[in-house]
């Protein structure tokens, strides 16, 4: 998501890897620091702050064991323990990421990365700098607490979930109802509603907070990686298979295993997880011998799994197996007594972020903002209104600032006669995502796209 981030340090002896992640951290947050020497971290970090720092695991010197990233890492938490620590690591270090994350670390990104995944891992992040910043020495030590945020309605706090719309207040409550349960859940609902952030919030009320929690963007794995990847694999089991390596199940041991796009699955590959869940047990590729999970099952989907049993397209035993409490969210449309709650949230912290104090939306402005469809749901909503406090003038956002009212005023007068090329694309793309009921992969089937390109473009223009 676009400048949600503070000041990110980077530090990887790779400089295609520096600046790769610099040409993409520098649009999303106020400053990108590069190091490719490990060992100027001591004086970067003696002598400068950062809110979040991206740490290689494999430097030069040591490129498989990850024995440097852990150094480094007590080395920065030796002079700065508040510090907020990201991991870069291969997948192959899944299980050694995992150990990191008891010494300190925050959380661990694998190479190559997903964009999308690693701005959301840096935002998590950064939330838990902000956490801990709004601690006082006084507090350090005891146990923190769970600070209620303004507009949750939840009074033990929800994280970023902001709501309180009745459909809100009835998803909260399921939540506190099965949080503390193991029962596996799945959550329904449109891109760019926040169906991790339920599932976070599942697992931070859980039984098992205090242990990992794995997300795995099922989409994004291919159906040749599927079983290392999720069950682990043997050496030598395959060309790359250079070592012993846990998969996402066993990493996820005692936690919370949260499977996302899980409708992108094939038939084959449902199977397979099928039977991973049932035993409660998976063996690694190249080995005959089962080793022994217990996960928490969290799962989400943007698909219509019930329609595609009914197509035979999504087995209907698996889905009875991950839906034993299903959540609903709704998309942005179909809540818009929460619009103004998260909108005025959005233009207090861009504002800050900024440095444009004062920002508010006027009364005309929010009722357009409440008439809109939002096919691209929050996530569509937050990037529309940081775009309109950088670009505004005013200290009232009005309804020019936000190009896309000013188009549906018009195609609703006049009809459709804006021969704009970017503006048409941009309708164009709205259009078939609206269409697809926010699916981006069917979107971009039907534009002639591929995923990525279609990503892109939904960069491009704000979406």
């Amino acid at each position: 998501m676009d400048k949600t981030l503070g000041k990110i340090l980077i530090i990887d002896d790779d400089e295609d890897v520096l600046l790769a992640a610099k040409m993409l951290l520098r649009r999303h947050s106020q400053e990108v620091t590069i190091e490719k020497n490990p060992k100027k971290i001591p004086f970067l970090i003696s002598n400068y702050d950062f809110d979040v720092i991206l740490l290689d695991m494999n430097f030069s010197q040591d490129t498989t064991s990850g024995k440097e990233g852990f150094f480094w890492l007590e080395q920065i938490l030796e002079r700065k323990p508040e510090a907020v620590v990201v991991l870069i690591t291969a997948f192959g270090d899944v299980e050694m990421a995992v150990k990191a994350l008891k010494v300190g670390a925050t959380d661990f990104v694998l190479k190559p990365w997903d964009n999308a995944k690693l701005i959301e891992t840096l935002e998590n992040a950064q939330a838990v700098r902000n956490e801990k910043a709004k601690d006082s020495p006084n507090d350090k030590g005891k146990p923190r607490r769970i600070r209620k945020k303004k507009g949750n309605s939840l009074e033990d706090g929800f994280g970023e979930i902001i709501g309180e719309s009745q459909v809100m207040k009835d998803i909260f409550a399921i939540i506190g109802k099965v949080a503390e349960t193991d029962a596996n859940i799945l959550i329904l609902g449109e891109n760019g509603t926040g169906k991790e952030l339920i599932a976070r919030a599942i697992h931070r009320h859980s039984r098992r907070k205090e242990k990992v929690f794995v997300s795995v963007d099922m989409g994004a794995i291919t159906e040749t990686l599927f079983e290392s990847e999720l069950f682990g694999h043997k050496k030598g089991s395959f060309t790359d298979a250079k070592e012993d390596r846990a998969g996402r199940f066993e990493s996820a041991h005692t936690g919370t295993l949260f499977l996302d796009e899980i409708g992108n699955l094939s038939m084959p590959l449902q199977s397979k997880l099928l039977t991973a869940l049932q035993r409660r047990e998976v063996i690694r590729v190249g080995s005959n011998k089962p080793v022994s999970v217990d996960i928490r099952l969290v799962a989400a989907t943007n698909m219509p799994v019930y329609e595609m049993v009914q197509s035979h397209e999504f087995r209907q035993d698996l889905l009875y197996r991950i839906n034993t409490v299903e959540i609903h969210l709704p998309p942005l449309r179909k809540r818009t007594d929460d619009i103004p709650l998260l909108a005025n949230h959005f233009v207090k912290e861009f504002s800050g972020k900024y440095n444009k104090p004062d920002r508010s939306i006027g009364p005309q402005t929010m009722t357009k903002l409440q008439k809109y469809h939002w096919p691209g749901n929050i996530r569509e909503l937050e990037h529309a209104i940081e775009r309109a406090v950088i670009m505004s003038d005013n200290e009232m956002l009005r309804p020019e600032d936000f190009r896309f009212l000013l188009y549906q005023e018009s195609e609703e007068s006049e009809g459709f006669d804006s021969f704009n090329l970017d503006e048409v694309e941009k309708q164009v793309i709205k259009k078939a995502i609206a269409k697809n009921s926010g699916n981006i992969s069917k979107a971009a089937r039907e534009l002639g796209l591929t995923r990525a390109s279609l990503y892109r473009r939904l960069e491009k223009h704000g979406l």
